[in-house]
């Protein structure tokens, strides 16, 4: 069973900085995209940051400037500055392989405090 594991997150105050880390089970060279995506209670599970084997890198409008992916072969950081009380949420690590296969880390929670 393929497996994301996950490090980081945690507790900081508004304006702080944190990362999260994320390490896959995978050949390097099957992963042709790794990101972010976090989920506030009651709310979509929404993409945060990606990074593909090209080098192409998405960030999402509401953490634009604030955020960055950077990714190895088969692991993925997003440093998050500046963070704001509407930063917090669980964060998810996903791998999604040329083959089009998902797999999902199992979330870490991001909280941060005004």
């Amino acid at each position: 069973q393929v497996q994301l594991v996950e490090s980081g997150g945690g507790l900081v105050q508004a304006g702080g900085s944190l990362s999260v880390s994320c390490s896959a089970d995978l050949p390097g060279f099957t992963i042709q995209t790794m990101g972010w995506y976090r989920q506030a209670p009651g709310e979509e599970r929404q993409l945060v940051a990606a990074a593909s084997s090209a080098g192409r890198r998405t960030v999402a409008d509401p953490v634009k400037g604030r955020f960055t992916i950077s990714r190895t072969r088969n692991t993925v950081r997003l440093q998050m500055n500046d963070l704001k009380p509407e930063d917090t949420a669980v964060y998810y690590c996903y791998a999604r392989r040329s083959s089009g296969d998902l797999y999902w880390g199992q979330g870490t929670q991001v909280t941060v405090s005004a």
